[in-house]
């Protein structure tokens, strides 16, 4: 097993040190910073209780957020990451440290300002997201309850976006853009079938996640079998909702800067039209 050699200590939970290759790395545990002091070897196999950042841009990035960061706090945030890491028992996309603790620290000094930031996209990212949103609400109320503070609810939306990011491993700024796109479709929807989408609902439920999954069919590539009856079928019987869903269609094409094939859009007026049943006055 590899083992690391103690270079010098940032705080009580970040080390500097360095890999079997001499190259430097950043140990990231609870009270790390205790257990061990320059030129002591950690072995890789504790590592396990610890995270180790061997990016050299992130290094670069999280050293300098540390000195911004107090103990309490710090220590919250790495507990905060493991509690990810074990309720998603998958290796986590070490940029997670870095972007999940500037986040936790602009959105605490916030807070503390009385300043708070309105989440537009929380009923989507529950929506999109639910197991992400589960563990994000269970790290909001750990902070919560360890900090003595209040997080808002907005938060926990925030932070499922950093916890996807984490255990997909796809980028925070994709991963908010595809959000964001499935927001304007809601918004969309609502102002061309003048309706008021009850976001609790089964029926919003099922269309905000049909988006999600027809996005991921795009990106990957991958196509659906086009009913050609039931296209010119939906077509005949179900014009304005099947005239939308190419609008929107047509704008996720743009946004994604990838083909969307039209089976996708029979699908989609399906759900549109099911949903404008329901609202329909």
């Amino acid at each position: 097993m590899n083992m690391f050699r103690v270079k010098k200590s940032l705080n009580n939970n970040v080390l500097i040190a360095l890999d079997g290759q001499e190259k430097e790395v950043v140990l990231i545990g609870n009270g790390i910073g205790f257990h061990y002091k320059k030129k002591d070897i950690v072995d890789a196999q504790k590592v396990e209780k610890m995270f180790v950042l061997r990016d050299q841009q992130e290094q670069q990035q999280y050293k300098q957020l540390i000195p911004n960061v107090d103990e309490a706090l710090l220590h919250s945030i790495i507990s905060a990451i493991d509690l990810i890491r074990k309720r998603s028992d998958v290796m986590l996309n070490e940029s997670v440290h870095v972007a999940l603790t500037d986040h936790i620290l602009f959105a605490v000094n916030r807070m503390m300002k009385g300043l708070e930031i309105k989440n537009p996209f929380l009923a989507e990212t529950k929506t999109l997201y639910p197991f992400e949103y589960e563990i994000a609400s269970e790290i909001v109320d750990f902070m919560n309850q360890r900090l003595d503070i209040h997080l808002p609810e907005g938060e926990i939306g925030f932070i499922a976006l950093h916890v996807h990011s984490a255990i997909s491993n796809k980028r925070l700024s994709d991963i908010n853009k595809y959000s964001q796109l499935v927001t304007q479709f809601v918004d969309i929807i609502e102002e061309q079938l003048k309706i008021k989408v009850d976001k609790d609902g089964v029926e919003y439920i099922r269309l905000v996640r049909h988006i999600r999954y027809t996005i991921e069919r795009v990106l990957k590539g991958e196509t659906v079998n086009e009913p050609v009856k039931i296209a010119s079928l939906l077509k005949k019987e179900y014009p304005t909702c099947y005239n939308l869903a190419w609008k929107l269609i047509k704008i996720m094409q743009q946004t994604l800067k990838k083909p969307v094939y039209e089976a996708e859009a029979v699908y989609l007026t399906m759900h549109l039209q099911r949903l404008y049943q329901k609202y329909e006055s």
